[in-house]
């Protein structure tokens, strides 16, 4: 395995560690419908393959005009938002609202 392909799997393992011993669902506040059980899986790991890797730090349904948004925070540090169709397809992403990061779609 490279680098990335172990960064992909570290972080799908770590996440559905924590999914599958608390149930947590992660979101940014309340008005955002988190994605939880097979759909947060399918999504955090379509997006961390898209970034070749970091962590989930945010999951969202119907966002910005996508069927589903993850960000993840890169090992730099910045935070990309990728945005995903309903057959969690990446559509297109984005840095961090909060200008943490460069543009990347």
């Amino acid at each position: 395995m490279n680098r990335t392909q172990l960064l992909v799997a570290g972080g799908a393992l770590a996440l559905a560690a924590i999914v599958g011993t608390t149930g947590m669902a992660i979101a940014s506040n309340d008005n955002d419908r988190p994605l939880s059980g097979s759909n947060l899986e399918r999504a955090s790991q379509a997006a961390l393959e898209h970034t070749g890797g970091g962590v989930v730090v945010e999951t969202e349904t119907g966002d910005d005009g996508a069927a589903y948004g993850v960000e993840v925070r890169l090992p730099d540090g910045r935070v990309v938002e990728v945005h995903l169709d309903e057959r969690f397809a990446v559509v297109g992403s984005e840095a961090d609202e909060d200008g943490s990061g460069a543009e990347d779609s």
